[in-house]
């Protein structure tokens, strides 16, 4: 984990782990995304980035939401990303 934004980090790993059946392939990753904003790419195994995204991007959309407030706690403004 790092300190860009510890909070959000944790919570993105929290919700995305929650969903994976293989919790040990969760990466999440956090860089400078410019303009003062945190950037964190998520990486999950082969076959369950479906199950995070959702249908129609509604899981990915809830995920991205309950991120970014968790970053209003760490002062930073977050992107979120889902890698393939």
């Amino acid at each position: 984990m790092t300190d860009l934004a510890p909070t959000a980090e944790a919570m993105c790993r929290y919700v995305v782990t929650s969903i994976v059946d293989d919790t040990d392939a969760v990466q999440v990753t956090a860089s400078p995304a410019g303009s003062g904003a945190v950037r964190l790419d998520v990486r999950v195994a082969q076959g369950e980035m479906g199950r995070v995204i959702g249908k129609r991007g509604r899981v990915a959309h809830a995920i991205r939401t309950l991120v970014r407030a968790a970053g209003s706690r760490d002062d930073v403004d977050i992107e979120v990303e889902f890698v393939d």
